[in-house]
């Protein structure tokens, strides 16, 4: 009996609380996420799939649904990802900020809407940061991504040739920065003059990136102009392409030199 009750004392001690060390993330990515007259709706989705996304792999989330913590220190996170933001909404202390933290080796994650610079508004440092700038979005419509990069992390979880819906923009090189192209659109796959009456759409032809990535000085910058149904953000393939831009541009790692 006397063991018996040893036994059960030594049980209940091994049950009692007992110090979890959790995992130490490994980098923190700040998300702004603000909402915009036609980009709204994606914001409580892709915030609960990028939550998740986080936990999953060991990574912590600062969210914002405005641009305040620009204005903050921003040298404690690996990379700023702009997500769907309407730039031209940043104030004169909020760009003059984000460029200082770019210049000083920081990293940049953008998103969709957040690639456009209102003319109304410009920012000629901006656009060169994104590296193309946006003319005008065709209506959104099925077509077919292709993979150009396939030794780039954000396009590890995407078919060669994937089957998608979104705005594909059309881009122009202004500032001749070079950029290396993830993904394409074909363009055969659907109609790029198709757009809003008042509007012109030309195609671009066999070379249309929608996702690339380049380097800005010391910065790691990678862009993806899809993501514009919030629906997107419950994809498990838009999510793992959104997982490998992130990575890389956090870490600097993960990409595969392809012969």
């Amino acid at each position: 009996m006397k063991h018996m009750l040893a036994a059960l004392a030594l049980g209940a001690g091994l049950a009692g609380p007992v110090a979890v060390q959790a995992a130490e993330p490994q980098f923190k990515l700040l998300v702004i996420a603000s909402p915009s007259k036609y980009h709204f709706e994606f914001i409580p989705v892709a915030r609960e799939s990028l939550m998740r996304m986080a936990r999953l792999h060991a990574f912590e989330i600062e969210w914002a649904t405005n641009a305040a913590p620009l204005e903050g220190e921003l040298g404690r996170y690996a990379a700023v990802m702009l997500l769907n933001t309407a730039v031209e909404d940043l104030n004169d202390a909020q760009r003059a900020r984000f460029e200082a933290y770019m210049t000083g080796g920081g990293n940049a994650v953008v998103v969709h809407r957040a690639a456009i610079v209102v003319p109304a508004k410009p920012w000629p440092w901006y656009e060169k940061l994104v590296g193309r700038s946006v003319g005008v979005h065709p209506m959104l419509q099925t077509g077919v991504v292709t993979v150009e990069d396939a030794g780039f992390p954000a396009a590890y979880g995407i078919p060669a040739r994937w089957v998608w819906s979104d705005e594909f923009y059309t881009t122009t090189n202004p500032y001749r920065v070079t950029i290396s192209p993830v993904l394409n659109v074909d363009e055969t796959s659907y109609d790029p003059t198709k757009i809003w009456p008042g509007q012109v759409s030309r195609p671009m032809g066999p070379a249309h990136p929608v996702a690339w990535y380049h380097h800005y000085g010391k910065s790691r910058v990678f862009v993806t102009t899809l993501g514009h149904d919030g629906e997107a953000y419950r994809d498990g393939r838009y999510l793992d392409h959104l997982l490998g831009g992130i990575y890389w541009t956090a870490s600097g790692l993960g990409q595969k030199r392809l012969k």
